[in-house]
């Protein structure tokens, strides 16, 4: 059993995304379930908006979930229970220290340089007024001895018990902590396995006491490394550190891609890159996960999104584009799009790309010529559009067979290369330098709309 517990606080980031993935291929290859909790006790930061975000990316990448998701807040009258049961058994005690002492401490242990553990001096005593405000703290071990971790990534890592402090379990006001929340819901949920990132490795030396005090059994851990940038600093939002829903959104990432460069973040099969989600629960284990941090690069992200578009279904493609193109195309509209996919898709490292190449297609005349295109028609340009014009309006039957001939008849009767002329062509088609092959273009457009786009450049 595992589970992913993200803190709806923001959107679902790249990071948080990988880690869920990878709870969710560990549970399916072991024949497992994979749970979801949103962590929302952090009332003041945590949103509704956040919430769908979360759950809408999670559903895009296919990350499914068990059952339904579990809300942290709803169940904090257990964690207070729990902390009180652990009060009862002697295993957490009542603490009155003030702010004032609080701040004491933290001024002492900062001028030692040393970091802040608390040993409370109320761990062994009782209070004159027991009704004065106070928190409840956990007993962390206090002999000579240390905890130690089989951690299924990081390999065994051990702390000693001096460097463990009395947690707060309870805060003044009776709210549960995070520290207390996380390790009864993990234990309430059935969870065997925590995976998560690295930068959690110390929270688990001090949950496992909170355990060890329930007498509850003791998850397996696999620490994660962070996602660092193409240069080897830690990710942030200039090396793409978005959340998923911009990749999709603002990127045209398709989540097949997203999923399958996730997968690679820092687990590898062999020299395998192209790896579908089936192969992907048939082959993970955490002995694929390396130790050292991943680098997330978006050019290879971009670079395997082309695969998945070249293989993607046109008329799924076309939906998508469409989504892109700055209008709502009609039914007719549609149908053209699908049927310039095939044209689009094998130069298109995105969805936007797909939408920005199939612009031509629904351009007003007479078209507007970028800077590249009007150098394409100079010099004999013009007259080369006249000659194709007439040959063009010759053609029978308007394929892309036909109209390559009628083409090269032109370019071999003025003595250049097909070059010359298609250049020309390309540009009073689509008013840019760049397209699909020129022929398809022809197609695409028809008879009527590339005749009139011709002819308003022979002039």
């Amino acid at each position: 059993m595992t589970r992913f517990a993200p803190s709806p606080t923001g959107y679902l980031h790249i990071g948080g995304a990988r880690t869920a993935l990878f709870n969710l291929l560990f549970a399916r290859h072991h024949g497992g379930k994979f749970l979801l909790r949103i962590e929302d006790t952090d009332r003041a930061r945590s949103t509704q908006g956040a919430i769908d975000a979360i759950l809408d990316g999670m559903r895009w990448l296919g990350l499914d979930w068990d059952g339904r998701e579990i809300y942290q807040f709803t169940r904090a009258d257990r964690h207070a229970a729990v902390a009180m049961e652990m009060l009862q058994k002697g295993a957490a005690y009542r603490c009155y220290l003030t702010q004032d002492e609080l701040a004491a401490m933290r001024e002492e242990a900062m001028a030692a340089k040393k970091p802040l553990r608390i040993r409370s001096p109320w761990r062994d005593r009782s209070p004159d007024d027991p009704s004065a405000p106070h928190v409840i703290r956990l007993k962390a071990p206090t002999d000579a001895g240390a905890i130690a971790i089989d951690d299924l990534v990081q390999g065994t890592v051990v702390v000693q018990n001096s460097e463990i402090d009395d947690l707060v379990l309870l805060r003044s006001d009776g709210t549960p902590t995070y520290m207390l929340a996380v390790v009864v819901d993990d234990h309430d949920m059935g969870v065997t396995h925590v995976i998560r990132g690295d930068d959690h490795l110390n929270n688990a030396f001090r949950q496992l006491p909170i355990y060890r005090a329930m007498g509850w059994p003791e998850p397996t851990y696999a620490h994660i490394s962070l996602i660092h940038g193409s240069d080897g600093a830690k990710l942030s939002k200039r090396h793409g550190a978005m959340g998923v829903d911009a990749y999709r959104d603002e990127l045209g990432i398709l989540p097949e891609a997203l999923f399958n460069y996730l997968l690679r973040l820092g687990w590898g099969h062999g020299d395998d890159e192209i790896i579908s989600r089936e192969q992907a629960i048939e082959w993970f284990d955490l002995d694929g996960v390396g130790k050292s941090p991943s680098r997330f690069d978006t050019k290879k992200l971009e670079n395997l999104n082309g695969h998945y578009i070249r293989a993607a279904d046109d008329a799924r493609l076309a939906d998508l584009a469409a989504l892109h193109l700055g209008f709502e195309p009609s039914v007719e509209q549609r149908e053209l799009l699908r049927r310039s996919i095939a044209s689009l898709k094998p130069r298109a490292a995105n969805i936007l790309d797909l939408a920005d190449a199939a612009g031509f297609l629904f351009r007003t005349r007479p078209l507007e010529m970028d800077e590249a295109a009007a150098a394409l028609l100079e010099g004999d340009a013009r007259a080369l559009l006249t000659r194709l014009h007439a040959a063009l309006d010759a053609v029978g039957h308007w394929d892309t067979e036909a109209l390559e001939t009628a083409v090269r008849e032109v370019a071999e009767a003025a003595g250049v290369k097909l070059g010359a002329v298609a250049q020309p062509l390309r540009a009073a088609l689509v008013g840019r330098k760049t397209s699909p092959g020129i022929f398809d273009v022809l197609d695409l457009l028809g008879r009527d709309e590339s005749l009139s786009r011709i002819a308003d450049q022979m002039a």
